[in-house]
């Protein structure tokens, strides 16, 4: 069965937020897009492999997390209809202290 892949408003701001980062950093608009689109598509992933990646209940019941490309850590929670991206973390971000505390 594949899910469908639905963004939490935080993630889609950090995505947002670490485009415009990397963009500003780079001066290079086009791999800000390239680089956000690549964790967009591996997200989309998830539709298909739901359950990859480690279980984090010790943070909040139901939330997985995986990494992307060794500088992103993507959190999520799987449904019987979908995959809820919850937060994309870059660059050693403290997520764990983050999802813990988070109550949305």
């Amino acid at each position: 069965m594949t899910r469908s892949i639905v963004y939490s408003p935080r993630a889609r701001q950090q995505l947002t937020d670490l485009y415009r980062w990397i963009a500003a950093a780079s001066g290079f608009p086009d791999r800000a897009e390239g680089y956000v689109s690549a964790i967009v598509d591996y997200c989309d992933g998830l539709a298909s492999f739901p359950f990859v990646g480690v279980a984090r209940d010790d943070l909040r019941p139901g939330i997985r997390t995986i990494g992307f490309r060794r500088r992103v850590v993507i959190a999520f929670a799987v449904t019987e209809e979908s995959v809820e991206i919850l937060g994309v973390y870059y660059g050693g971000r403290d997520y764990e202290t983050l999802l813990r505390t988070d109550t949305d």
